[in-house]
């Protein structure tokens, strides 16, 4: 058994290792078409299959983190993702971040500490 911290820990991993397939499917997709040549040429993408080997290693942290965690604290720690997507997008694809984004984030970390330190 994991301990609080070591669950965390795995969450916050998980979360990111998502937040970057999240990064790895948006540089992936230019123009999409929703219809049968649309979904092909997804799945003939390397970049789109790269993400979801990556998508899937972070669903094996966050099995993991559940193995060891109660439901109820992992599934809003794992809402940390938000956090790792805004600074990707920030980082890798020059996304703007206003005050509303900063005070979301805020948020998100004040309900995370909320729930797990509760």
């Amino acid at each position: 058994m994991l301990s609080s911290i070591e669950v965390i820990l795995l969450t916050l991993v998980a979360a990111a290792i998502v937040a970057y397939a999240q990064y790895t499917f948006k540089r992936s997709i230019h123009k999409f078409r929703f219809d049968a040549h649309g979904v092909l040429s997804l799945l003939s993408n390397r970049t789109v299959m790269l993400g979801m080997l990556v998508y899937l290693v972070g669903l094996v942290f966050y099995l993991l983190a559940l193995g060891s965690g109660q439901l109820s604290f992992v599934y809003p720690a794992f809402s940390s993702t938000f956090i790792f997507v805004m600074l990707i997008s920030h980082y890798k694809l020059g996304e703007k971040v206003g005050y509303g984004r900063l005070a979301g984030i805020l948020l998100i970390i004040a309900g995370i500490a909320m729930v797990s330190f509760g």
